[in-house]
């Protein structure tokens, strides 16, 4: 019974042309007669194969005998963030779930970006470093005394940043910008310089570093570039939403604290975001073929927040009365 019901689901979920037997053999790595055998009933599927199914392709186990209600789904949860280690293993396992998505040919990512898509900050410069260091502050009650100049990274953890940036190098993406979206990087600057955890000297090198990752996000902005869909919304609010689609799934990242996430594959739930997200893509602009002065108003908004901040760091050097 639990067999039945068990490739029942599967079958639901498989693209169309992809035969049970080959989803059977794919994810056991057992032969097309081995896998014909347990789909036909003569071979019964031993627990550690129910468990490596069905975490395959995203089934969950708990839910095959359950009458469970449409608005109820199954998510996998990133593990709690509470020192540089805890980080380490974030952006090792956030690799290793993005990875076999993103190796699939045709696969495309959709970021809805309130924040600075966190891919552009894991990088082995001082904005990353920063950006690092700010979460780490949050997130690690030993560092809440600690001073930027001081901080440093194991070689480790900045490799296992750097693997999970390289990610969305190359790749078919999609975002969704407002002029708000640089707001909190600037805030946290302005922040922890007032409170005299940067000096004034790097508060203002971080404003250049952050001006130059914005300058080289606008020059991938162009009409030929079709493998990167940069798009301007002044209306709704982002929310950071992850949205990956390949041709055999999709999956749904959200955040829910600084850093972590729920990870949903739910085919009507990330069938649901994909809806609005494109109803987001309906009331944006893409920047790419809007024209040279709908691009460069936009981002020379945000370079204007960059510079005022610039400016008033600058004058609060020159003014230090202390």
């Amino acid at each position: 019974m639990f067999q039945e019901q068990l490739l029942e689901k599967l079958k639901t979920e498989l693209p169309q042309g992809t035969s049970l037997n080959e989803a059977v053999a794919s994810a056991l790595d057992i032969s097309y007669d081995a896998a014909h055998r347990r789909t036909s009933g003569k071979s019964k599927f031993s627990l550690k194969e129910s468990v490596i199914l069905a975490k395959y392709y995203d089934l969950s186990l708990d839910r095959l005998f359950e009458n469970t209600k449409d608005d109820i789904i199954a998510v996998e949860k990133t593990k709690p963030i509470d020192n540089e280690d805890q980080l380490k293993a974030y952006f090792d396992n956030s690799f290793q779930s993005l990875q076999p998505l993103l190796n699939q040919s045709k696969s495309r990512i959709l970021y809805s970006a309130k924040d600075i898509p966190l891919f552009y900050t894991l990088e082995s410069n001082l904005l990353s470093r920063f950006k690092i260091f700010v979460w780490l502050k949050l997130l690690d009650s030993t560092m809440a005394t600690k001073g930027f100049e001081s901080f440093s990274l194991k070689i480790a953890t900045l490799q296992s940043a750097k693997a999970l940036g390289s990610l969305y190098q190359n790749l078919n993406t999609t975002e969704i910008w407002d002029v708000t979206t640089v707001n909190s990087t600037l805030k946290q600057i302005h922040f922890y310089n007032e409170a005299g955890h940067i000096d004034n000297s790097t508060a203002l090198q971080l404003c250049k570093d952050l001006k130059q990752l914005v300058f080289s996000i606008s020059e991938k902005v162009n009409p030929s570039n079709e493998q990167y869909l940069f798009y301007y919304n002044e209306l709704l609010l982002m929310n950071n939403n992850v949205l990956v689609s390949t041709p055999l799934q999709k999956s749904l990242f959200v955040p829910f604290t600084i850093l972590s996430y729920y990870k949903t594959s739910d085919k009507i739930t990330c069938q649901e975001a994909e809806a609005f997200l494109k109803k987001q893509l309906q009331s944006s602009k893409l920047l790419n073929t809007a024209g040279e002065k709908e691009k460069l108003s936009f981002f020379n908004k945000i370079y204007a927040k960059i510079d005022a901040l610039y400016q008033l760091t600058e004058a609060s050097q020159v003014l230090d009365f202390e």
